[in-house]
């Protein structure tokens, strides 16, 4: 995919889905949120790649909605133009999770609203240290989106995620990082080398047992421990006969780093 405001790189089993409207801080303009679940869908469906990294150009990663654009469809009392666009933001969210990769969000910048809620969709979050990110919908009346809701209790517990969302302030990295919005905080002049280092680093992992990975790790958000119990019996029976356990195996034993396949 090629196209000015969402461009998608591949670099070995790494694929980079890279927001390019610095001028506006890669706020999200016109078709912008649907190519972004486009690039999902489509990183998340090739199997040469095994990791997917989502990060802005420039001084943000995403300030979520463009404002003079919010301001048009206001004016018009345009709520089917709004509800399109809050429908576009679900599918890139619903597309990450259904990716059987890891999803890394480099936050290489302020990182609001819908871009925050972006970053919180994903895997895994690596921040900046000068970066910032922030619930900002109630600032100009908004309800939070792009699973906001639903992601950011889980992330942070029920009373903080409150907190953050009635007051709209950016946290900064050092905080960011305290209350477990995210997982790495480094340097700003390296944010991209080391997300693309740690995608890597990821895309070493068995295909299959990472994909399972990650999808008992959110069906355990909804389930009981029996449940996720008879998940866990039946996840590891399926990677148990597959060619991957042979390879870990192997190279375990020789003291060597294995190759998997996914098969």
């Amino acid at each position: 995919m090629s196209d000015s405001m969402v461009r998608v790189d591949r670099q070995g089993e790494v694929g980079t889905i890279l927001l390019d409207r610095p001028g506006k801080l890669n706020a999200f303009a016109g078709e912008m949120r649907d190519m972004i679940g486009d690039a999902v869908e489509q990183l998340g469906g090739d199997p040469s790649i095994r990791a997917i990294v989502i990060t802005g150009e420039g001084r943000g990663f995403c300030t979520g909605a463009d404002i003079d654009y919010l301001h048009e469809l206001v004016a018009e009392g345009n709520a089917r133009d709004f509800q399109r666009l809050l429908e576009a933001g679900e599918r890139v969210v619903q597309e990450i999770r259904a990716a059987e990769k890891p999803v890394i969000a480099a936050i290489n910048g302020p990182a609001a609203g819908g871009g925050a809620n972006l970053a919180l969709a994903c895997d895994l979050r690596i921040m900046a240290d000068t970066a910032s990110i922030g619930q900002t919908f109630v600032r100009i009346g908004l309800h939070p989106d792009w699973g906001g809701t639903f992601l950011l209790p889980r992330l942070v517990g029920s009373s903080r995620a409150l907190e953050l969302m009635w007051s709209g302030r950016m946290v900064g990295a050092e905080e960011a990082l305290a209350i477990g919005l995210v997982n790495r905080v480094v340097p700003a002049a390296s944010i991209r080398d080391e997300a693309l280092a740690w995608a890597r680093q990821l895309a070493a992992a068995p295909p299959l047992a990472a994909a399972r990975i990650k999808r008992a790790v959110q069906e355990s958000l909804d389930r009981d421990l029996e449940t996720m119990l008879a998940i866990e019996l039946e996840n590891q029976l399926v990677c148990f006969e597959s060619q991957d356990v042979k390879r870990g195996l192997f190279a375990f034993s020789g003291k060597e780093t294995p190759r998997f396949e996914g098969n």
